[in-house]
């Protein structure tokens, strides 16, 4: 395939945009935060819309359990562990181990359903059921570290190493704000059937009655569904967190702030922020024509083309966005679905590319016949 790039570069008008002369609306700065370190994420696109120090390390405290659930919640998708099964608790997980922290009570040599742990794990934030957990899936919490540290590595969590299952202090466990907002995004995307118990506002076990720590799940003016506090006093206060409002769906994260107050009223600032001044917005989805181009040489003469996978972004309200279509110069057959043939760049009202993106064959174009190879050569001659 010849690859020089054609002159014949167009725009299309995305569907989802508003008029390309109108104003976007102006943007003011994020809110001042207290936080070590925060990031407001867009969950469909991925793209960040504020940080601040978004990628220095700092404890994770128990928004380990985040990856402490992913990690269980890979093996239940795989059917290696059920959430009917009985575990029988070691000495090791026994909630007598963990006087000063947080707990699900569980005791020593009692059997507990493993969708009981989960709850302690998320609702309760247990420190005996992270362990109980880790031993049920891999045989012993050094070997279900591994496992989270695997993990973490598959997900891009480049500056995150985790010691234990539950997040209590250890000078080798670290995070930042930036790596765990991708874990929150893995995690809705990833165990959809484990996400909801982070929704959940309490939970009983031995008659004792435990309240979710997220406070955000009870503040009707915003639509928050999860995600997880964490505490120690090496780590401060901090909360991952996640509201959708229509379409939206935006994860923020605060690292290291003063109190519990502070870091629900700092993670409801993020949220509101992004939800006031940003919108996600799909311009194309996947496998859809998004053009058709000519080829030569081929069966057909003419082939659909558009992008492989659903385009989310994250834009300022009131953006007018362009779709410029380059395609490569003389595309000759055979091609094959999933072939490159070109570029997608989605550009604002002042020509700025925000995003580009393969454009790709959506069906196959065999080869023609000798005669019409023939006759398209010729024809290339005076083209």
């Amino acid at each position: 395939m010849n690859k020089k790039r054609n002159s014949f570069t167009f725009a299309i008008l995305a569907s989802f945009s508003l008029s390309i002369t109108a104003a976007p609306m102006a943007v003011p700065n994020p809110p001042s935060l207290s936080a070590k370190g925060y990031v407001l994420l867009d969950f469909y696109s991925g793209e960040i819309i504020a940080e601040q120090n978004s990628r220095e390390r700092l404890k994770p405290a128990s928004l380990t359990k985040l990856m402490t659930s992913y990690t269980a919640g890979q093996e239940l998708n795989r059917g290696n562990i059920s959430k009917n099964d009985s575990v029988t608790i070691s000495r090791n997980a026994w909630a007598k181990n963990f006087p000063d922290s947080s707990k699900m009570f569980i005791e020593v040599g009692s059997n507990v359903q493993f969708s009981d742990l989960l709850r302690g794990l998320i609702i309760q934030s247990g420190n005996d059921a992270s362990v109980a957990i880790a031993e049920h899936v891999a045989g012993s919490e050094g070997a279900f570290v591994d496992l989270m540290n695997s993990w973490s590595q598959r997900l891009q969590m480049t500056d995150t190493y985790f010691a234990n299952p539950h997040g209590l202090d250890d000078p080798n466990q670290m995070t930042t704000a930036y790596d765990m907002a991708k874990l929150g995004q893995a995690l809705i995307r990833d165990v959809p059937d484990l996400y909801p118990l982070y929704s959940e506002r309490s939970f009983t076990y031995n008659n004792i009655t435990q309240h979710n720590r997220n406070v955000l799940l009870r503040d009707r003016s915003i639509n928050v569904d999860g995600m997880k506090t964490g505490y120690t006093s090496g780590a401060g206060y901090s909360l991952v967190s996640t509201a959708t409002k229509g379409e939206m769906r935006l994860i923020s994260v605060v690292l290291g702030t003063s109190s519990a107050s502070t870091r629900a009223s700092e993670s409801k600032s993020l949220l509101n922020y992004g939800f006031r001044f940003f919108e996600t917005i799909k311009p194309h989805s996947a496998e859809t024509e998004l053009t058709s181009t000519r080829v030569w040489m081929g069966k057909d003469n003419q082939l659909s083309a558009g992008v492989e996978k659903d385009i989310y972004m994250s834009v300022r309200r009131g953006s007018g966005i362009e779709a410029v279509v380059d395609v490569h110069r003389q595309l000759k057959a055979p091609i094959y679905k999933g072939d490159t043939i070109g570029s997608v760049s989605y550009v604002d009202s002042s020509k700025n590319v925000l995003k580009t993106t393969p454009l790709i064959a959506l069906h196959d174009i065999q080869q023609g016949s000798i005669f019409k190879r023939l006759f398209d050569h010729i024809r290339l001659l005076f083209v």
